[in-house]
């Protein structure tokens, strides 16, 4: 069973996030790139190792390209999906939030997890619980 809260979205917010997030990469796009079967990268879905929605078009699971780094996924990204998650986000939501602008980091999360600035995203992920 999917530990992520629905994956589903309408075609209103997919288009929204598609225009913060801009590039996507697919499953099996993922395992060919980490040398492993597709199975592993349902299972890392699973324990919230990516976030990933469900194009409306055509149901296919779509998960944000920048989520991967040089050929692996983002190392800060694990920890601040279950920050995120304990906030009761729903995986569009995190998207939508790591992929905002924060005029206190200053910029995307995204960015700043990807330059290494991981304790500072988790504690403003920290505070949407509140």
């Amino acid at each position: 069973m999917s530990v992520n809260p629905s994956s589903d979205i309408s075609a209103e917010t997919f288009a929204e996030l598609d225009s913060l997030v801009g590039e996507w990469t697919y499953l099996p796009d993922i395992a060919e790139a980490l040398d492993i079967q597709i199975t592993k990268v349902h299972r890392m879905m699973d324990q919230g190792e990516f976030l990933e929605v469900r194009r409306p078009s055509d149901g296919i699971r779509v998960v944000p390209a920048e989520f991967m780094a040089e050929g692996q996924p983002l190392n800060a990204l694990k920890g601040t999906i279950a920050v995120l998650r304990d906030a009761r986000y729903t995986d569009a939501e995190a998207i939508r939030w790591l992929f905002t602008a924060d005029e206190s980091l200053p910029g995307r999360p995204v960015d700043a997890l990807r330059e290494g600035r991981k304790t500072e995203v988790r504690r403003r992920a920290q505070a949407l619980g509140w």
